[in-house]
């Protein structure tokens, strides 16, 4: 499929989705939204890609919305910002996972963010909503939405809390102050920081590592419990991880699993 402003590509068992606007610093726009979402759900559809990738071209992850989008939610011409996913309800997916920009952790497969330089606004947003976030030495990092007049968009006041706790989210809302990946790092907002000259190479030699040696249903069922796990009880997570164990005894990627470890060789897994 044709995109005007992302890149995909697959190769390896890894899908790489890269926001193309670099002139703009990849700033969001509707039509990025759409492709994002499209680029996804290829990717979720296609049974060779087992990770996606998440980054932006250039010198930007993303700078946020595109000013001109701003300018006509100002005008009154954006008045759908605020609208839900229109798609039908998925009975498998829990419902906070299926508004317009919470979908990322719906879906089955790792979602990994390379942030590769300024990331800010809804740019962050969505970094925030991919599973593991990389930094590159370089990046800089801003929620933005206080000095423009906003709020907490988009669930970052669900998610940021959780990720750094409350008195960090509180920090980088209220302030909207511009912070390195060396701070994003110690506040745990992302999991490794890596050189600039060696960053994309990094994280891709990270999803290779996932695609060729881990079981992908594994990978589907554990990002399930986390993400299901932040809405239970102790006890309630212990009886979702028992029935699950039951499951796994029986997969085939089990008994792989076992096989190449006591074989000593790489892993054939296939998902089932």
């Amino acid at each position: 499929m044709a995109y005007e402003t992302i890149l995909y590509d697959a190769d390896q068992g890894v899908a790489t989705v890269t926001l193309n606007r670099p002139d703009r610093l990849n700033a969001w726009t509707r039509a990025m939204e759409r492709e994002i979402r499209s680029a996804l759900d290829q990717a979720m559809a296609d049974e060779a890609v087992r990770v996606v990738v998440l980054t932006g071209a250039g010198r930007g992850f993303c700078a946020g919305a595109d000013m001109d989008l701003l300018s006509g939610v100002q005008g009154g011409s954006g008045a759908d910002e605020t609208a839900p996913a229109t798609r039908p309800f998925d009975m498998e997916i829990r419902g906070d996972f299926q508004t317009r920009y919470s979908y990322f952790p719906g879906l089955p497969k790792p979602i990994l963010a390379a942030i590769n330089g300024p990331c800010a606004g809804l740019g962050l947003i969505m970094a925030l909503y991919c599973d593991i976030r990389f930094a590159a030495e370089t990046a800089v990092f801003t929620t933005a939405f206080s000095r423009r007049g906003l709020i907490a968009e988009h669930g970052i006041s669900w998610l940021l809390p959780r990720l750094i706790g409350l008195q960090g989210a509180l920090d980088l809302t209220l302030s909207g102050r511009k912070f390195g990946a060396d701070e994003a790092l110690r506040l745990g907002l992302v999991a490794q920081v890596f050189r600039d000259a060696d960053f994309q190479a990094s994280v891709r030699a990270y999803a290779l590592d996932l695609a060729a040696n881990v079981s992908p249903r594994s990978m589907k069922v554990m990002k399930r419990q986390l993400y299901e796990a932040q809405f239970q009880t102790l006890a309630e997570a212990v009886t979702a991880a028992n029935r699950e164990m039951q499951g796994s005894f029986q997969s085939d990627d089990f008994k792989e699993g076992v096989a190449h470890f006591v074989e000593k060789r790489p892993a054939r897994f296939t998902g089932t």
